[in-house]
Formats: structure tokens, sequence, C-alpha cells
């Protein structure tokens, strides 16, 4: 039986940009939506951010990509349609799709408002939903999702800087509130000054902590201390800096994804401190026990967060005024901004402008 294309496969047109293979170079792409259903929310695609899992994705990187593919999980724009029974959003309000859009909803991730540890997580692209047909991200102009996955957006939420959030945001959010870090007087580390660290370092001080930035790149301290607030700066190679800070924070945020040791982190928490993993290095880390038990540390890891907490954070971040710091570019720019974000040549996300831009890219 041959397969039916991805244009005809649901009865709602759709336009965006795919990757055809692994070699990630992203084109325009003709496909479909399925059609609203009784709890769904579809929404025009104004702004989505582009995540470096879009950029592993996209290669193939985790050797699970499915082709053709369309990326993006931080995706946000204006609610077109809702069907009869939803009463989270209407038509005309400013919603977002983080990185899941289905889950068993009979689990006990699930009914604990956690679905991002539900065994059967549905990410919203590059995976199969519950009808058997294949997702696809935020690359294009129109969204439909069930009402359990719509995050609202505050009227005062910038859409293009708020869009990370979704992914970034709740990353670093989520951690600090589960691990008890989310306290005035705290003192919370944050490794890594990119597109997760930086937001990491808003959040921790509007929960009132003290932050301390830690780097490998000391060329960074003046953006850390002047432009996003943080207390302190520790350059992560320098011997003497880590051992003056030996023993002062509650808990660490590791944003790196790249290899690293993590001796020296470890070094540097108060005994029952956390470190805690939310960057996803490809090979496995060293692990030294000994620290771990004369401190009962604890090294531990944290993944999103469920519907509930993601809006939450959105409120929140809303109420104080944080926001990713983004560059906003148009659909015909992003194979150059993935050759840019695969070099970390950006500050600190980048952003498509899907409203304005995405239509002009039509061949």
């Amino acid at each position: 039986m041959a397969k039916v294309p991805p244009e005809e496969e649901h009865p709602v047109k759709a336009f965006g940009w795919a990757a055809r293979d692994q070699s990630g170079y992203l084109s325009p792409f003709n496909f479909s939506r399925r059609e609203t259903g009784d709890e769904d929310v579809r929404f025009k695609v104004l702004y989505c951010g582009i995540c470096h899992s879009d950029l592993h994705s996209i290669k193939n990187d985790f050797g699970f990509s499915f082709y053709p593919l369309v990326p993006g999980h931080e995706l946000v724009g204006e609610v077109t349609e809702v069907g009869s029974k939803v009463n989270k959003v209407k038509v005309g309000d400013k919603v977002g799709v983080g990185c899941m859009v289905g889950g068993c909803h009979s689990c006990e991730s699930c009914k604990n408002d956690l679905e991002n540890y539900c065994p059967k997580v549905i990410f919203t692209y590059n995976s199969i939903y519950h009808d058997g047909t294949f997702n696809y991200g935020g690359y294009s102009d129109t969204m439909v999702a069930n009402e359990r996955y719509i995050v609202h957006f505050p009227e005062n939420m910038p859409l293009d800087a708020g869009a990370p959030l979704l992914c970034a945001g709740i990353t670093v959010y989520s951690p600090l509130k589960h691990f008890g870090l989310a306290q005035p007087g705290k003192h919370i580390g944050v490794v890594g000054l990119g597109g997760l660290g930086h937001v990491a370092v808003k959040f921790a001080k509007a929960f009132g902590a003290k932050v301390t930035v830690i780097s490998t790149s000391p060329s960074k301290k003046v953006e850390a201390l002047e432009h996003l607030g943080a207390d302190s700066f520790l350059v992560s190679r320098d011997p003497d800096q880590i051992q003056a800070a030996m023993n002062t924070m509650d808990g660490i945020i590791d944003t790196v994804s790249a290899v690293h040791p993590i001796l020296p982190l470890l070094g540097l928490l108060k005994s029952h401190g956390t470190l805690v993993m939310v960057g996803a290095p490809d090979k496995p880390l060293e692990l030294p026990v000994f620290p771990l038990i004369t401190g009962r540390k604890m090294v531990a890891g944290s993944a999103i967060g469920g519907m509930k907490e993601t809006q939450e954070m959105i409120d929140f971040a809303a109420k104080h005024g944080i926001t990713a710091d983004i560059e906003v570019v148009s659909m015909d720019y992003v194979n150059t901004a993935m050759e840019r974000l695969a070099k970390n040549d950006v500050r600190y996300r980048f952003v498509i402008d899907i409203g304005n831009t995405l239509a002009a890219s039509k061949p």
C-alpha cells in the first residue's frame, strides 16, 4: 500500500520548512494537519524559537530522526479555532506549544501533572501522534494541539522573546523549584551562559537568589554581571577561583551539553547541595563518588516540566519581566542560523519571524 503524501494525509493544508535527510538542510515543504477536534486548539504560528535540539534532530545526531522533519518546539501565535469542549482559551488569544503534544494521561506522571515524564510522551515533532500520523513542528504556518498542551500567554508577555521560554525557560525553572532552590537567599551556580544559562540567571535572580555564573570564557564576565545581573562570575578553569568558592553554593544548574569535568562543580556545593544536569552531553561524564559521600551531595537530572508548571512559569516570567535575549531572523535565513548555532554564534536564542516571513519563502 502506497504511503499517503504529507500534503494529503490530513484535511488542513499547511506549509513549513523541513529537512529531507541528515544533511540537515531545510527547505520549503507542503504538508497537512488534522482537523480541529473537540478538545483541540488551532493557531496561526507567528514566531518559533530555534532550540539546539532542532539542530541535533535535523542532522539525526540522536539517531532516531524521521524525514521529512519539520523542527520547532518553541512556537507561539494567535488562536484561530477551538473545539467544542475547549474552555482554556478562545479565538484571538495568544498561545504557545512547547516540547510535547501528547501523553497517555493515565500513568502516575500524567496524573501528577508531569506529562514530560510519561513513558508514552508524544513530542511536538519527530514523533507519532495517537492517530498514527507523523508530527510536524513549529517552522510552519499553522499548529493544532490538544488544549492540555496549550500554554496561554499573558498580554504583557512578548511572543517573540517569550517563545524560547517554552523550552529553555521551563528547563531551568522546573529544577529550581523541584530541588528547593527557588527561595530567597539561596546561592545558585549556573554553568554555561547560553540559551539555557542566561534564562536560568534571570529566574534565579527573580526568586531572590544570589547567582554565580560559572564559565570557561572569561570574556563573558561583563555580560553576566552587568547585563544579566549575576552577583559573581567564576572561571571554571581557574583553580584559584574555584578554591575560593568551595562549599559556598546550595545548588548548581549545569546547562552545558559538552563533556566537561564535574569534580570542581561538586566542590563548589555546600553539604547537602545538588548539582542538576539539564544539558545533555553525548558521552558519559566521569562521576567521582567520594565528594558525594563526604558531603551528602547529589547529582540529579531534570527535563522540561509538566503543563501545569509550564503555565506557572510563563505567568511568573510575565509578572517579573523575564524574557529570552533573542535575535529575530527570517525563514529564509534558517540554514545560516543553524550554521551559526553550531558555532555558538548567537546571543542567546534565534527566533524565526514566521508570521511575517514564512509566506514569502514559498517557491
